[in-house]
């Protein structure tokens, strides 16, 4: 099918406002687009509704790592949900994905950490990686703090899918905190992998190759092992083991066809796998309920598919 009339308004409009592309300005300058996409198109009518919502601490390899705890109406008990943030490990931070853990936390009924990890290029592979494991495992720590029963789940969209595709396999293999579940949207999960979506879609959908390159070179450029399971999660030689996921693609994404790998070496490896393609979307449709009602459904539909995860 095409592209969502209103997903191709939104093309439409970035392209004619002639920027410069993302992959040709300085990781300042993309930060500062995004956050203008993001969080300066958001009307204080938008913000979907959550409970209450408290800025924390967490602590990290470097020091403290900022962090936001949503809470659902919920009486009873409710699972709890670390959040990583999409944007290439380069851009992205708690104010451009709160929307998104709003939605996570509202619709799957969960309290919801989103963790602000370093970025790249000036913390590059693997603090991220290193942020988000820690961030988990103290998380898990604090369960009952925190408001949430004993049921752990991670989360994350692109890169951020990357970072929960990866610890949870770190938790598999070092005996780490009890994940039940990992929901991962559009995730990058293999550098090195030639997939026919990125031919397809990788100009013209909002990311493209070139941007992917400049992501890449500036998160990982220096890092000579690109099969690195905490860099290419697809990569590890054995899924098996690893907690239950919803997995969420989009058409019309250069990431598309990995994502769908990944939802199937799991399957293949006795995980319970729900995989869901979203016909008509683009990358980063989750935030882009904004600007279409059929983003917005998807959205829905993927946490409700999240929540039964969660309580199943």
């Amino acid at each position: 099918m095409p592209v969502d009339p209103h997903l191709a308004g939104l093309l439409q409009m970035m392209e004619t406002a002639a920027a410069p592309p993302m992959s040709e300005g300085t990781p300042a300058e993309a930060r500062a687009a995004f956050r203008k996409l993001s969080v300066d198109a958001r009307q204080a009518h938008q913000v979907v509704p959550v409970a209450s919502v408290e800025e924390v601490a967490v602590p990290g390899p470097p020091g403290d790592l900022a962090a936001r705890v949503y809470r659902p109406e919920e009486s009873g008990p409710v699972p709890t949900v670390v959040l990583f943030h999409g944007g290439g490990w380069v851009v992205g931070d708690l104010d451009t994905h709160d929307n998104a853990a709003r939605s996570i936390c509202r619709d799957a009924r969960a309290v919801v950490v989103s963790v602000d990890y370093r970025l790249a290029p000036e913390a590059p592979f693997p603090a991220a990686v290193d942020d988000a494991v820690a961030a988990t495992a103290w998380v898990a720590e604090h369960l009952a703090d925190l408001g949430g029963d004993d049921r752990l789940a991670v989360a994350g969209d692109s890169a951020g899918g990357n970072l929960a595709a990866v610890v949870a396999q770190h938790a598999r293999d070092t005996g780490g905190p009890a994940i039940a579940a990992q929901l991962l949207v559009y995730p990058a999960v293999d550098v090195l992998g030639e997939f026919p979506s990125r031919a397809e879609n990788g100009t013209g959908y909002f990311l493209d190759l070139p941007t992917m390159a400049w992501f890449m070179g500036h998160y990982a450029g220096g890092h000579d092992r690109l099969d690195d399971p905490r860099l290419s999660p697809l990569r590890a030689q054995d899924l098996g083991g690893l907690p239950p996921a919803v997995v969420v693609t989009a058409e019309f994404d250069p990431l598309r066809d990995e994502g769908e790998a990944y939802a199937e070496r799991l399957r293949a490896s006795g995980v319970r796998v729900d995989v869901r393609r979203f016909d008509g979307m683009i990358h980063g449709f989750f935030d882009m309920g904004l600007f279409s009602p059929g983003a917005q459904k998807a959205v829905d539909e993927t946490c409700e598919r999240f929540a039964e995860l969660l309580g199943g």
